[in-house]
């Protein structure tokens, strides 16, 4: 019928993508049977008839009493499983039994009831089974049940029960096996509030087990079935690596400033060291190029901090810093409170913790005082009152604090001729305090505030900044554009304000200095002072009487000044709100130490070229050599997350979030691509895909844990039986479902918890980027449940993604919110050097090297 829809066209649409979901189960489990009956054909004419594994005259095994192992093999046990966390863990051995697939050394299962082969019940009623019922050949896998629970009694269970009792048992087993899951101990490994769930079907649960056949593992993730297919050269898991890799990760070189959201938060150390911070890293960058590179320049880092570092302060005497971190959690879920850290740039090592559980939401400034050499620290937190505070560095006490605004404070600093005068700015206000140490007792001391009054000047909305005269005075820089010059004079009954100081201060000149908001200033040593102007991007130097002396504008990519310091000479350093730190001078302009780009990106293997996805559909080539743009291709309209050449470098395979995955040839040198197809069969967005060694393969992962295997030589065909890839060898190891890597998830997974992993080229260890800002380093494969790892800290928020170079002397990690990349150096085992770059100490995967050479 032609016109539009009528009412009953959302049901029958709904209907439809029902029927289309239970086909797609149905499909998958004939995958199972088709992949096991074709097995057991092929070994049915290579193997003699069937034998008993009993020795003579032994009575037929029964569900209920376990058979005798042949000679020289250890006894075998009924099938059972022990259930821990929101995982099944598993025993498993290797059998030799020459019986055909879908038959256990018990009575032969039916072949016409709704019942799954082998399904036998354990002590209270949880099956063995994975549920699929799919044969598989004899001789791999067997479960077994652990030593320490070889006494469980278990019930009897007879395969000649009545097909009306059959659905009876199968419901009872599965109402068994979830009570099993209820009763499992709560994990360690949740994060953030992601709870483990205990039932293996519903959201935010991770359940794997190994059917009784021993050719798949299956775990759940969001109630969502995956099944992995287990290489046919492996006999038995307990052969594989266990334990952590003795390969470690030191931090080499961290590329970031947070610059877009925080203040205060670039200094000059007296050692010419220039420190800053991004995520939980406080940096000591000593410029002369990057890592490795020419004129001595390096990186330090002070690591001592658990949350986002969000402020800095450095003391007269040029060595030790205070550093403030926010609030957050930890790897539990349990809150972690702000705190301060006064340490030492020197060695590195944290003098005093101050103000743990003192402050609310985060620290937002600090500053210490100057006249009675760095005796004191003052403190604002992100509370809605801005509770401000006096410490006493040494001891770490409190000595005063007092609710300062319900307006958002963004500067604080002390008189440096008086340190009794502590000045905070923000939005709306300039506030002048006293304060009175109270004999140095903690908790005696008194804060009074005076607000500074403009009077005949316009109130400017927020005053971001201020500067310290030697003199006295104070320079503040405003929304307005404006640098006032706040002068001390004798108090006035008549002015606003409250607090008994005897002294105040008042406007004494004016000065435009910029188009739109001044986010920095910065007393230089030689007296002048430097003004860094937001939507003019203008740094602009100012001698006495405020004249102007110098100006430079900053360029428009590199966004708006944040914050300026002093550097070596004539140098200075510049933070940007685009998260750039640059060098240079008025002079001669700046250039970048720091600039961050890009969404995905994979180099050709002659290296010659770059191709860089974007998150328009749109996806360049570069010249890596000139930079210049050689190719410019835009496939649909949605975000592309990953692009990736094959090892040959004759085709380039595009993930995009519209769930395809687009196919080109490229030319032997990387520079020209035409399109060679699609794969088409995702139905969700594309998160991670690899190519097999020989080019010809792709295994692709998509935002719903699908994991689909394509024929890209043959046409780009999705291969729909997934068993015959399971010994195929892949070039790369990033798809985060698969059998090699299925143990580096944690119980309790949601599916969200592992954003990226990347195998080592050496085929050594595999790096996970979690959603935990945490870094982990696990063997390869990682075929086992709850597999140890070694977990570095750093970043402060997700992290999204994980790759090695290409020699596996380094590995390079990417921060989601906090916009930063680590780079690690991967020690080899002893701490001496990278790990050299020879085959696996593994066994091989693939079937033409089998465990038995």
């Amino acid at each position: 019928m032609d016109g539009a829809g009528g009412p009953g066209e959302g049901p029958a649409q709904e209907a439809l993508q029902s029927l289309s979901r239970r086909l797609q189960v149905q499909e998958k489990e004939m995958e199972l049977v088709k992949a096991a009956l074709a097995e057991a054909l092929r070994l049915l004419r290579l193997q003699a008839p069937p034998t008993s594994l009993q020795d003579p005259g032994t009575p037929g095994p029964t569900r209920d009493s376990s058979p005798a192992a042949p000679p020289g093999l250890p006894p075998t046990r009924s099938p059972s499983s022990v259930s821990r966390g929101t995982q099944t863990e598993t025993e498993v051995e290797t059998e030799s039994s020459p019986g055909p697939p879908g038959l256990i050394n018990g009575p032969a299962a039916p072949h016409g009831g709704g019942e799954e082969p082998g399904g036998t019940q354990s002590e209270g009623g949880g099956s063995s089974s994975s549920g699929t019922g799919s044969p598989g050949p004899p001789g791999l896998l067997r479960l077994v049940q652990p030593p320490q629970r070889t006494d469980t009694p278990r019930r009897n269970s007879s395969s000649s029960s009545s097909p009306s009792e059959r659905p009876r048992q199968k419901l009872s087993r599965k109402a068994a096996s979830s009570a099993n899951l209820l009763l499992r101990s709560g994990s360690t490994e949740s994060r953030g509030g992601k709870d483990a769930l205990s039932s293996p079907g519903g959201p935010g649960s991770r359940r794997s087990n190994y059917n009784l056949e021993g050719i798949s593992v299956k775990m759940f993730l969001r109630g969502r079935p995956i099944t992995m297919y287990i290489p046919s050269g492996i006999r038995s898991l307990e052969e594989l690596p266990s334990g952590p890799p003795p390969e470690t990760l030191s931090l080499d070189w961290v590329y970031g400033y947070r610059g877009r959201d925080s203040r205060s938060n670039l200094f000059v150390l007296r050692s010419g060291e220039v420190v800053y911070f991004i995520a939980c890293v406080v940096v000591l960058y000593r410029p002369g190029g990057g890592p490795g590179g020419p004129g001595g320049g390096g990186q330090r880092h002070y690591r001592g901090h658990t949350d986002c570092v969000r402020c800095l302060a450095v003391h007269p005497d040029g060595v030790r810093v205070a550093s403030g971190q926010t609030a957050g959690v930890d790897k539990d879920g349990k809150p972690l409170q702000p705190v301060v850290h006064v340490w030492d740039s020197e060695t590195l090592l944290k003098l005093q913790e101050i103000g743990l559980g003192a402050f609310e939401r985060g620290v937002g400034a600090l500053a210490f005082s100057v006249a009675d050499l760095g005796a004191f620290l003052c403190v604002v937190d992100d509370s809605n009152e801005h509770m401000l505070s006096v410490w006493d560095c040494s001891r770490g006490t409190k000595l005063a604090e007092i609710k300062s605004t319900n307006d958002s404070v963004l500067a604080v600093g002390f008189n440096p001729r008086d340190s009794s005068c502590i000045v905070t700015s923000g939005k709306s206000h300039v506030h002048f305090w006293n304060w009175s140490g109270g004999a140095g007792v903690p908790g005696n001391g008194t804060l009074t505030r005076k607000q500074g009054v403009f009077g005949k000047y316009k109130k400017p909305k927020f005053i971001p900044c201020f500067v310290l005269l030697p003199d006295g005075d104070i320079l503040t820089g405003d929304s307005e554009g404006n640098i006032l010059t706040w002068g001390r004079s004798l108090s006035d009954s008549r002015t606003p304000g409250r607090g008994g100081a005897k002294e105040t201060y008042g406007i004494v000149a004016q000065a435009h200095a910029h188009e739109g908001s001044i986010f920095a200033l910065c007393l230089r040593r030689d007296g002048t002072v430097l003004s860094g102007g937001g939507r003019d991007r203008r740094l602009v130097q100012w001698g006495p009487g405020l004249v102007a002396l110098q100006e430079a504008e900053i360029p428009e990519h590199f966004g708006a000044v944040r914050a300026i310091a002093e550097g070596l000479g004539s140098e200075l350093l510049v933070g940007t709100t685009k998260n750039a730190l640059l060098r240079g001078d008025l002079d001669q302009g700046f250039s970048p130490v720091i600039q961050e780009t890009g969404l995905c990106a994979d180099f050709h293997p002659s290296g010659a070229v770059v191709a860089v996805g974007l998150n328009t559909g749109r996806w360049l080539v570069l010249d890596t050599e000139t930079r210049e743009i050689v190719s410019d291709i835009t496939d649909g309209n949605e975000q592309l997350s990953v692009v990736r050449y094959s090892p040959d470098g004759l085709y380039l395979a595009i993930g995009s979030h519209d769930n395809m995955i687009y196919i080109y040839s490229v030319s032997s040198d990387g520079a020209k691509s035409s399109r060679f197809g699609r794969c088409v069969g995702h139905s969700s967005f594309i998160t991670h895909l690899d190519w097999s060694k020989d080019g010809n393969f792709i295994m692709s992962n998509s935002g719903d844990y699908e994991i689909l295997y394509w024929d890209v030589a043959g046409g780009c065909k999705l291969l729909r039986n997934r068993y015959e890839s399971r010994d195929r060898e892949w070039a790369t190891y990033t798809c985060v479902l698969g059998f090699h890597v299925y143990g580096v998830w944690p119980d309790g997974s949601d599916g969200t918890d592992i954003n990226s992993l990347c195998r080592s080229h050496n085929e050594r260890v595999v790096a996970v980027a979690d959603d935990f800002c945490k870094v982990h380093l696990f063997q390869y494969p990682c075929a086992r449940a709850k597999a140890p790892s070694l977990v570095y800290g750093g970043h402060g928020s997700h992290v999204t993604s994980v790759r090695f170079t290409h020699d596996d002397s380094h590995l390079v990690s990417l921060g989601g919110k906090d916009a930063s990349i680590f780079q690690w150096r991967v020690l080899g085992p002893g701490g001496a050097g990278p790990a050299p770059a020879t085959p696996s100490r593994t066994p091989s995967l693939s079937p033409a090297s089998s465990l038995d050479v």
